[in-house]
């Protein structure tokens, strides 16, 4: 598992003691699903993760950032406060 991954999944996995993988968060940033039930290790992602971290991840897991970023949105919608992704292409 790279540094990315792992540095992503102890933010996302901790405070929830989740065992989610790479791929399995991957996927979830990748559902439009997540948004609707207000998945809190998507949200975790989207609200602790570093910005830079959260494009690293993508990158490496081949999420498509346009998705990631429209899924970003929801999120801080659902929020009411803005998330770094959403404000992404």
């Amino acid at each position: 598992m790279s540094i990315v991954a792992v540095k992503v999944l102890s933010t996302v996995n901790a405070p929830y003691g989740t065992t989610l993988s790479a791929e399995q968060l991957a996927s979830k940033i990748s559902d439009p699903a997540s948004a609707l039930s207000f998945d809190p290790s998507v949200f975790s992602f989207f609200s602790e993760v570093d910005e830079k971290l959260q494009i690293s991840f993508l990158d490496e897991m081949h999420v498509d950032p346009t998705i990631a970023s429209e899924l970003a949105r929801k999120f801080s919608t659902l929020a009411g406060y803005p998330l770094p992704l959403a404000r992404a292409a």
